[in-house]
């Protein structure tokens, strides 16, 4: 029978291109959900060609139209608690956690809740709230299969062992649009020039991620709870070529990577068809065009995001919750040109340094302190 699967976040870069993959794989799967926060144009095209049983519109001011473009037999949820409903729901085996930020995070308690397998593409949620989702998964049988690039490279790359056998986590880093910018020049980017990253092509708040190397310290701390792992065994390693992914070392010096082309579409197959391998639709990668493999230290003090992500991830808590939401709200600031490229990580730190951790906070407690971030942002921002 074809692996029923529900895509959160099908309208993003993940989304499409997992409809990619799965059309790919034909009869493998079938997907019987989709859910978008406001792109109701593109969302209904995508349920024209895959036909779900059932679609979510987020934003409920574009229920009505999208509604007169599905098909009679396709159900219509709305609102966040739509997402939430379509995480859980028993007709599908397999979500695709793709909604970008805190959004998706309700839905992916969700179908953890639910036993699921949860592809994981939405970092935030183990950032956010890794402490009570690793757990739960645990306890309800759900499979937590990464689909960020880098994790996805981690997962493989530990095949080649047992946990225990880990010595060190290499965590891979393009080193985004400002890798040789001097911190006086990133101080004064533009969102165009945040926009422009040399490899990856993602959307916004991810390109803006990378342009700060917040994403890195996002992966941070996902990887200590997603590899159970000590955070001081992840390292960062800015390889300009995109070409290896992560790598692991092993006890006995053994270093394990994952090379491939910079196509999305490979590791969310892999999440998809894990344990097995499939011929895959990604584009492959040309050693003949391989002329060398850079490496370089990350800058921490050009880049201090990288700072805060260990000091979160040590601290654990609802410091992630908070951190994530400070990032979020700062970008937008900067998006809307309140403030400048800069400002972004001072914000997030100040910020940080008014909460006070709550060491073992449950849903309620994160989403509150998602919150309570968001509001001193503001804070800050009107001050």
């Amino acid at each position: 029978m074809a692996k029923r699967i529900a895509i959160l976040g099908s309208t993003g870069s993940i989304g499409t291109s997992t409809i990619d993959v799965v059309r790919s794989l034909k009869k493998e799967f079938k997907v019987v959900g989709l859910g978008a926060g406001r792109r109701w144009k593109e969302l209904a095209e995508q349920a024209k060609l895959v036909r779900p049983a059932t679609v979510v519109i987020a934003d409920p001011a574009n229920a009505d139209k999208i509604r007169p473009l599905l098909n009679n037999s396709t159900e219509l949820l709305v609102g966040p608690e739509g997402l939430v409903e379509l995480a859980g729901r028993k007709d599908s085996s397999f979500i695709v956690a793709a909604i970008v930020g805190a959004a998706g995070l309700e839905s992916t308690v969700a179908a953890v809740r639910a036993g699921k397998q949860v592809g994981l593409a939405n970092k935030e949620a183990l950032v956010v709230a890794g402490s009570m989702i690793v757990p739960l998964s645990r306890k309800t049988g759900a499979q937590l299969l990464p689909i960020d690039s880098e994790h996805s490279a981690i997962f493989q790359s530990m095949q080649a062992g047992r946990t225990s056998e880990v010595c060190k986590i290499y965590l891979t880093a393009s080193g985004g649009p400002f890798r040789t910018w001097t911190a006086k020049q990133m101080a004064k980017a533009t969102l165009e020039d945040a926009l422009r990253h040399p490899t990856w092509s993602m959307g916004p708040k991810i390109t803006i991620d990378s342009a700060t190397m917040m994403n890195k310290a996002l992966e941070i701390i996902e990887a200590k709870g997603l590899f159970d792992v000590d955070v001081d065994s992840i390292e960062v390693v800015v390889h300009p070529e995109s070409i290896i992914h992560s790598m692991v070392e092993f006890c006995d010096g053994s270093v394990i990577a994952q090379l491939g082309t910079p196509d999305m579409r490979t590791p969310i197959q892999y999440a998809l068809t894990h344990p097995q391998r499939c011929v895959g639709c990604a584009s492959r990668l040309d050693f003949s065009t391989v002329r060398r493999l850079n490496f370089e230290e990350p800058d921490f003090d050009r880049f201090p995001a990288l700072r805060l992500g260990y000091e979160v991830a040590r601290t654990g808590g609802s410091a992630g919750a908070v951190f994530n939401a400070a990032n979020e709200t700062a970008i937008k600031a900067f998006q809307a040109g309140s403030i400048t490229f800069g400002r972004i990580v001072g914000l997030i730190e100040e910020v940080l340094g008014r909460h006070k951790v709550d060491p073992k906070p449950d849903l309620d407690a994160l989403l509150e302190a998602d919150r309570w971030a968001r509001q001193e942002v503001a804070k800050c921002l009107k001050s």
